[in-house]
């Protein structure tokens, strides 16, 4: 997640091929127009990515150097103040450390909105971090200045729903990167008890099928199933190298210890246990029944 992708993106960007982890990345002189890459199969056992319907890049931010999503839960009303989601690496002030989490924290980011070809409809502004944490998960929540209504009503663009039901394997998914323009086709190919990189552990994530080759920039994508529609997961590393465990190549640990190396593997983080944690009004409350996202 630390490392600097100026030539990785360069590589990328003469080669057409190749395997980054998806970590912030520094922003394009110019943004190449929105691509859908589709996988038709993957491992054994997992269901066909049919194709894309419902999914596009109508919702999703570009950051300075990340990718998210303006989200929306069950409970929200349109005259809520609406949120932006994206990686706990791309906090604007630095990766938090092991443990540490960051409640209200004050904040201007902006945001570019895009619709569904990837045009850039409009700038939205944050006034605080609502949480943001790398331990356990990999998250960051800003609050907005706009409401869902404002936003709908000035740029025809609705909020994304996070699903809040735990995501299945062999969901056909969509990783949707605002900061890159692009949609990567592919499916759940199951759950991973810790997914360690570097200091960092995070529980019960997701790992994609090989065919979502997510690079450096599309962090804090939402992860969107493609037969409803909703956020289940966001976009957050993948193992550049078949290194064990170390920043940019995240292991697989399990319940006995065991670790697993899959290079050129990516991985998200589950969010269908973020909406417990918010209450009317869309404020965070880590106090409520059923909230299970790490406390301060």
């Amino acid at each position: 997640m630390r490392k600097p992708l100026v030539a990785a993106v360069f590589a990328l960007v003469l080669s057409g091929a190749g395997a980054a982890p998806a970590v912030a990345a520094p922003a394009p002189h110019t943004a190449p127009a929105p691509v859908s890459v589709s996988a038709s199969a993957g491992t054994a056992g997992t269901k066909a990515a049919p194709t894309l319907q419902a999914v596009s890049l109508a919702g999703t931010v570009a950051l300075s150097n990340c990718s998210g999503s303006v989200i929306r839960f069950p409970n929200s009303a349109d005259t809520d103040p609406a949120l932006v989601l994206s990686n706990g690496h791309c906090l604007e002030t630095g990766f938090p450390d092991p443990g540490e989490v960051i409640v209200g924290q004050s904040s201007s980011r902006s945001f570019g909105l895009l619709n569904a070809s990837g045009t850039r409809v409009a700038t939205l502004r944050a006034n605080k971090v609502a949480y943001s944490t790398m331990t356990d998960t990999d998250i960051t929540i800003y609050q907005l200045t706009s409401t869902y209504a404002t936003i709908r009503n000035s740029y025809g663009i609705s909020a994304l729903t996070v699903q809040n039901t735990h995501p299945t394997a062999g969901t056909a998914i969509t990783v949707a990167s605002g900061y890159w323009k692009r949609l990567y086709s592919c499916s759940i190919d199951g759950f991973v008890y810790r997914l360690k990189e570097g200091d960092w552990t995070w529980k019960d994530s997701v790992r994609y099928t090989s065919a979502c080759q997510t690079i450096g920039g599309t962090s804090g994508s939402p992860v969107i199933d493609q037969s409803t529609g909703k956020v289940v997961a966001v976009n957050n590393t993948g193992n550049e190298d078949g290194e064990r465990c170390t920043v940019n190549n995240p292991c697989e640990v399990d319940a006995n210890g065991t670790v697993t190396v899959r290079q050129g593997i990516n991985y998200a983080e589950e969010t269908y246990q973020i909406p417990a944690c918010f209450t009317t009004g869309n404020k965070l409350d880590l106090s409520l029944s059923g909230c299970v996202l790490p406390k301060p």
